[in-house]
């Protein structure tokens, strides 16, 4: 997934990045999410292997001035990036097995309800993995250590280790294999579009899969942050240490968002390449070669999302925000 930074308001016409907005997206069963300026867009590979495509117009909650402000705009794309990403997952795993949708697209009461539960529980799990699970690690070997910073920054690296072990661990498995392909071929459209490409299976192909605004650089980020800021904590009790890692993780993600957003504005800088090295290599275990089929899925969601934003006006989308637009 690329995380994508709040775009400039200039025109979208053809040309370099600098003067282009900044679309991104991620990698969804057997399709791709784009997230656009004002529009997300979902191309999923049907089982008789036409390609559904569907645009929505992103909801003011996510949007507006506070989009802009340091500190607090990290925090409020990560909590975009979950709910879309939440719903294109589950929207894409029922169009890709053939399976009806409600005419709704799953924006009723009873699929929202889902969905938050949904969530909460991949929260809870992710907090208990990589938040809870180094700390009990860590205080195994905790009477031997002197030092509160030694513990907080040895927390740090189990929590890195166990990060770098499960995106490598799953990349085994056949279907996150296709999603990885998938997340490929995203990052390669993105790739061709900031280079004011026509977006042509030939052109993404010059691309590489590793993108520097990636959600998974982003984890990275996190993770490095994370030992950075906890290693100043000290060694309260186990159970303070534990909410004191959950309190923080929206100061440890908005510090994370702002590394990565300066690192993409500066990626032909040494600094900037610097800061984006360790996520794009971590991105050769998330990101695979795709074939021309996942390819077009990849441009498909993308003209998508950039027709929808040149069609419609932003006073058109507060007018209508529970609209769906099909490609």
């Amino acid at each position: 997934m690329s995380t994508r930074p709040d775009p400039p308001t200039n025109s979208q016409s053809a040309g370099p990045q600098a003067a282009r907005p900044l679309y991104g997206g991620q990698a969804v069963i057997e399709g791709v999410m784009i997230r656009g300026v004002r529009h997300y867009s979902l191309a999923v590979r049907q089982p008789d292997g036409d390609i559904f495509c569907d645009t929505e117009p992103v909801s003011s909650r996510f949007s507006g001035r506070i989009r802009r402000v340091p500190g607090v705009r990290g925090v409020l794309i990560l909590a975009e990036t979950l709910w879309y990403g939440m719903k294109s997952l589950q929207r894409s795993a029922i169009i890709a097995a053939g399976e009806a949708e409600g005419e709704d697209g799953g924006d009723s009461s009873a699929s929202k309800w889902v969905m938050g539960m949904t969530m909460a529980v991949a929260l809870a799990l992710g907090i208990g993995i990589f938040l809870v699970l180094p700390l009990l690690a860590v205080r195994l070997i905790d009477p031997y250590l002197e030092s509160s910073v030694v513990s907080n920054l040895i927390e740090g690296v189990i929590r890195l280790v166990i990060l770098v072990a499960y995106v490598a661990g799953i990349s085994a498995m056949k279907d996150i294999r296709r999603v990885y392909a998938y997340h490929g071929a995203e990052h390669m459209a993105v790739h061709a579009y900031e280079a004011g490409q026509p977006l042509t299976v030939d052109n993404v192909r010059q691309h590489p899969t590793p993108h520097p605004r990636c959600g998974t650089a982003f984890l990275l980020t996190v993770a490095v942050v994370s030992v950075l800021v906890f290693a100043l904590l000290g060694r309260p009790d186990l159970e303070w240490r534990i909410l004191s890692r959950i309190a923080l993780i929206p100061v440890v993600a908005a510090v994370s968002y702002e590394i990565i957003r300066f690192s993409g504005a500066h990626r032909q800088a040494w600094f900037g390449k610097a800061l984006a090295a360790p996520g794009l290599a971590l991105q050769l275990i998330t990101t695979r070669q795709p074939d021309e089929e996942q390819i077009q899925v990849a441009i498909a969601a993308m003209e998508a999302a950039l027709a929808a934003d040149e069609q419609t006006s932003p006073d058109a989308v507060a007018a209508e925000p529970a609209a769906s637009r099909h490609c």
